[in-house]
């Protein structure tokens, strides 16, 4: 099968994997390349429509799971229909996430509140709750933001929760040595998806910052799903622990 002429590989065959917030954008993106290299893909969503759309256009590899991450019950069931289903799980890509902004004079407890449930309390009982069924050699893919490294004015809560990703991607991986489960985080740049409409962003307003991007563009979902598949896969065998920024260079001149 191919991709942008490229050729996709099948590095995953008989893997299972999960990816929350997977009905669509970067986390739809990741599924469908999981799913074009063999892989039975559980995909996470709050929005059942949406995800029966996805599960459409992926076809018979992929499972369509309605579930909160901020919902400990919703981890659980989809776990357990996991367990009932395939038996374990192979690769976890905590992708469910969203922005929240205001700057410090302006935050409310009960933003910064659902930004920690969302961006940081579901990612770690997503990992949580998946390692029972996690067999020696798994891979974690903590999809993180650029936003963790940088000072952007009115994002400094959810850039906390993202730096706190990379965190704990360096701290599960030394804890989960002992199993060979690598952990590694991925950053992002910035590409257009349906959370910046969602948060009310233009695509025009996103492209502004292509001056500051040394590849002269935004990036794409395939090649953020294609870094997601690279950390999962045994070709990064020995890359733990890690922040894989993919972000056309942006933050190596800004």
């Amino acid at each position: 099968m191919s991709e942008a002429g490229l050729v996709v590989m099948k590095r995953f065959e008989e893997r299972t994997v999960v990816v929350t917030g997977g009905s669509t954008g970067l986390g739809l993106g990741t599924a469908e390349r999981f799913v074009a290299e063999g892989a039975t893909v559980y995909l996470v969503g709050r929005r059942q429509a949406e995800l029966d759309v996805a599960v459409a256009r992926l076809g018979p590899s992929a499972v369509a799971v309605r579930a909160d991450v901020t919902v400990n019950d919703d981890l659980d069931r989809l776990y357990a229909t996991l367990a009932e289903r395939d038996g374990q799980v192979d690769v976890v890509v905590a992708n469910a996430g969203a922005p929240s902004f205001g700057t410090i004079d302006s935050y409310t407890g009960e933003e910064l509140d659902a930004s920690y449930a969302l961006n940081l309390r579901g990612v770690a009982f997503t990992v949580q709750k998946a390692l029972p069924l996690m067999p020696e050699g798994g891979s974690i893919v903590l999809v993180s933001s650029i936003e963790g490294e940088r000072g952007s004015p009115g994002l400094g809560a959810y850039a906390a929760m993202k730096a706190a990703q990379q965190s704990m991607a360096r701290t599960w991986a030394n804890e989960l040595r002992e199993r060979r489960i690598r952990v590694n985080a991925i950053s992002p740049g910035v590409v257009y998806t349906p959370a910046f409409e969602d948060a009310g962003v233009s695509r025009e307003q996103a492209e502004s910052v292509i001056p500051l991007i040394p590849a002269g563009r935004l990036g794409l979902e395939s090649e953020i799903a294609a870094s997601i598949a690279f950390l999962a896969s045994e070709d990064a065998s020995f890359v733990n622990g890690a922040n894989l920024v993919v972000d056309g260079g942006q933050t190596e001149i800004v």
